[in-house]
Parts: C-alpha cells; structure tokens; sequence
C-alpha cells in the first residue's frame, strides 16, 4: 500500500531534508516515526528537499507499507513520535503510480524578509533580514524577467546536480506587508539555493546598488560570480506542491503569523 502524507516542520535545527548516516535531518526523524507505527522500517520521497535551515509549510512525501492503519494512525501516531518541530498534517493512500516528486507538477517556495533596523527577536530563525530601507516597487519592477523559461546559471549553486539549469518561472512576487517582505515563486522545479540567489539579487536591487534591469542582464551572462551573495536560509519556506486533481489529494493550507508593524498578519502561501 502507498500512502501519501503531509507535513510542516521548523527547519532551523535540521540539516536539511535529505537523510543523513548521522542522524539530524528531517527525512531521519519522519522515518523513525514511522517505522515505529508501521513495526517495520519505512523509507519516505519527498516533493522537494529543503536545505539545512529551511522551512517547509505544505511538504508531501510517500513511502509503501504492508501495515494496515487507519489514516489518523499516519497522523497521530506519527506525530507522538516527532519531535516539535515536525508535525504531519494529513495522511490518505494513493494509487502505486503516485510519486511525491515526480507526479509533482509545480512547486512554489516563499521567502519572509523582516526590513528593519533591529535584527529580529520573536521571528528569528524563521525570517531573514535586511537592516538597511528596501524598495518594493523597484524590486518587484525586477522579478518581470524573471518569469517564463530561461537559463538560471547566475542563480545556481556551485554544487547544483540538476541536468539541466533551463527552468520555467511561472510566478515572481515582491509584496511589503509593513516591516515584512514576502517574496512568491512557484516553477515545475528549482535549482539548488535559485530561490535565495535571487532573493539576494533582489535585495541589491531593492538597496540601489543596481537597476532592476540588472536581473535580466544576470540572466543573460550565467554567470554566478556576477550575481549577488546567497541570502540566509532561515526565511526561505517550502510553500507547496501541485499536483493533478486526479490524485485528489486533500492539501492544506498553512498560514505563518508575522508580527511586524505593530500587528499580527497570517501570511498564506
């Protein structure tokens, strides 16, 4: 039997999605647990892996078993056995076919920018920060070119195993929310650390060290020795995966709460 779950985590104390021989990441934790309620070892694929320090909202794995549980035995039987900041959110069984990341046909990832002079305290670790003023409009001006199919070489880690840098952008936003910066992007797939490669792009731009022209000439050199710093990971978010109603997946949605500007906001992937 394949099932298929859903889960949100806090990524600040993993090194990352990706199972590590050492322990500590969260694939290590989610098979743990669920080894446990299945009584048997259990291996899980995930829609997207998330680097160390990342954050995800709406991540779906699967994995097969041979145990017979009901759904809220993948849900909180699994969750008595995580620690805090893993939590699985729904649980359903899929057809054999179903694959988390390859029946997946988008993705979309979020990053939270809290842009003030002090460092944030509440918020830390799950925003990044910029202390000098940022501007939006310049900056959104500069995620026009990035949308559509292009050669994301300037925004693509050294390390990146991906066949092929040529990836469609199908969304690129740039929204001030008071103190709060939310940056939007969803595409078939992503490169490794794309997302907080133009992130930092876009926050030079947004500083006036560059026109928001300057993207589209970072484009057009693949050169990442010419494109800005890698931005931290702790205000980047897994957002969510989209995949074809046939599945009939039950996806939830997850909200972050955002304390900037002297009041709370829910900011929905």
């Amino acid at each position: 039997m394949r099932i298929a779950l859903g889960l949100e985590y806090e990524g600040s104390g993993f090194c990352g999605w990706q199972s590590q021989a050492g322990g500590g990441a969260v694939q290590n934790v989610l098979e743990s647990a669920l080894s446990v309620v299945a009584d048997a070892p259990t291996r899980v694929v995930c829609a997207g892996r998330t680097d160390a320090g990342v954050h995800a909202l709406a991540q779906v794995v699967h994995f097969d078993t041979d145990a017979v549980r009901p759904d809220t035995a993948w849900v909180r039987g699994v969750n008595a056995h995580l620690p805090d900041s893993v939590a699985v959110r729904w649980a359903q069984p899929v057809p054999g076919d179903f694959h988390a990341r390859f029946s997946a046909l988008g993705r979309r990832y979020r990053y939270l920018l809290l842009n003030r002079a002090e460092r944030p305290g509440l918020m830390a670790r799950r925003v990044g920060w910029f202390h000098r003023p940022l501007d939006a409009d310049a900056m959104a001006a500069a995620t026009g070119v990035l949308l559509g199919e292009h050669d994301f070489s300037a925004f693509r880690a050294v390390e990146c195993q991906a066949k092929s840098p040529v990836k469609t952008l199908r969304r690129a936003d740039v929204v001030r929310h008071g103190d709060l910066l939310v940056f939007d992007f969803e595409a078939s797939a992503f490169l490794q650390h794309m997302v907080r490669n133009l992130v930092g792009a876009l926050v030079y731009v947004g500083k006036g060290a560059h026109p928001p022209t300057w993207l589209g000439e970072l484009l057009a050199g693949r050169d990442r020795a010419r494109a800005a710093p890698t931005f931290e990971a702790c205000g980047l978010y897994f957002a969510g995966v989209d995949y074809d109603p046939v599945w009939q997946l039950k996806i939830m949605r997850s909200g972050i709460p955002i304390v900037g500007a002297g009041e709370t906001a829910i900011i929905l992937p």
